[in-house]
Formats: C-alpha cells, structure tokens, sequence
C-alpha cells in the first residue's frame, strides 16, 4: 500500500504545473486539458495553425504548401514571386488600413530589420528584398515561441499564452495584459527581441482589438497563419463583415 501510495504521489508531482517556491508558476497558470480537444498539441505544426476551437486551422485559407510563418509574411508579396520590397510592405500596411505615415514607417523597420537576415546571399541587397523561402531566419528572440525556429506553430505555446495572461477575459487579452505578456518573453539583454515584440504585438492590438479594446486569441491565430492580413484587407474594402 505504501509503495503504491508513493507511486501515486511520484506520478502526480511529474505532471504538477506549479512549484510551490516558484509563485510564478501559480500566478501564469498552464493548460492540462488541450489533448482532449487537439491532437498532439505539442508537435510543431508545418503549414495549419489549429487551436482547441479549430483543430484543422483556418477554414478555406490557402497554405499553398508554405510554412505557417512564411504564410504569415505572404500577404505583403503582393505579386507573388517570393520576395517582398519595401513598396509592396507600404502598399500592404495601406491595405490593412493603416495611414501613410505609419505604412512608411513601418516599412523601414521591418525592412530594416529582416532583409539581410532573409537572403541568400552574404551581399547586402540595395533594394532591402525580404526573401520568403528564408523568412525563418529572420525570427527574433524574446517573442512567444509559438513559432519553431524553422517556421513551424506549436499550438500549445498559443494556448499558454491566454491561460498565463488573459486574466480579465477568458481568450481575450487587454493593453494591459499584452504588455505583461510581452514583459514576461523578454530574453536576458535581448534589446532588439524586446523592442521588436512589443512594435510588432502593438501593431497587431491596433489593427485586431475589438471594441472593449480585447484582442481575440482567434485574431492573434490567425496571424500567426496570415489569414488575418487578407480578413482585414477585405474589411478595409467593405467585401466581408466584422469578425465575431
């Protein structure tokens, strides 16, 4: 009985999710129960990005046999040749809604920041291109990890997302909580992973938030798979209605 009694506590202890000298653990708590929703939520996922509410990623957007992270930038490929230009990341923002102040400035950080990361070659490109096939390259540190170093989404990492920060909202996150969230990524002495999280997470709270001011964890989904990008895009044009 005893041995079986130790056996018990043993297995319950390799599955706890909070250490009682580790309050933060407590305090940014982690899903137990994904597995009864989502196959395997821990495997890295090439080209869907499902969560528990949609197993099979977003319905009728194309992957076109593209990683989910290269899906995420193609929407500013706007003639589809595998690399995008600084015009075609302005005109992309402008899609979206954004001003022409911001869609400028926009445009020189993100290209900026990722051309060089993304060609295939050591020279540095005069037109500042930013090449698809090697987007992954381009991935920072201190972000939320749902994207794998090779371009892939790991559900659970979006998952976790909401269950440690959305405390206001259930699937939801305030100004608020986005900025702990994006407190809580930062990687030691990473200065340039922290100031892009918080521009690009801003960007995204600007563009996604819903009228109380939440972003939906369906909008930060579909972000991740860029689906997102074209919803808004149609918006802007009157060719959809609003998200729900």
């Amino acid at each position: 009985m005893a041995v079986d009694q130790g056996q018990q506590q043993a297995s319950s202890e390799s599955m706890a999710t909070v250490a009682e000298k580790a309050p933060i653990t407590a305090e940014r708590k982690v899903r137990n129960d994904l597995e009864t929703k989502l196959p395997k939520p821990y495997m890295p996922r090439a080209m869907i990005a499902p969560d528990m509410e949609n197993i099979n990623g977003t319905s009728g957007h194309k992957h076109s046999n593209m990683s989910v992270l290269q899906q995420h930038a193609a929407f500013f490929d706007q003639d589809n040749d595998g690399i995008i230009y600084p015009s075609e990341t302005f005109r992309g923002f402008r899609a979206l809604g954004f001003n022409p102040v911001a869609s400028f400035l926009f445009m020189v950080l993100v290209h900026a920041a990722m051309s060089y990361a993304t060609l295939p070659t050591w020279i540095p490109s005069p037109f500042f291109a930013i090449h698809i096939k090697n987007i992954h390259m381009a991935k920072h540190g201190s972000d939320s990890g749902t994207y794998d170093t090779e371009g892939r989404y790991i559900p659970a990492n979006l998952e976790n997302m909401f269950s440690k920060y959305a405390r206001t909202v259930p699937d939801k996150l305030s100004f608020k909580e986005l900025w702990h969230m994006t407190q809580a990524n930062r990687d030691a002495f990473d200065f340039f992973g922290w100031i892009a999280s918080k521009l690009e997470w801003g960007v995204l709270y600007v563009l996604a938030k819903d009228e109380n001011g939440y972003l939906a964890k369906e909008a930060v989904r579909r972000c991740f798979d860029g689906s997102l990008f074209e919803y808004c895009s149609k918006l802007q044009k009157g060719a959809v209605g609003k998200m729900g």
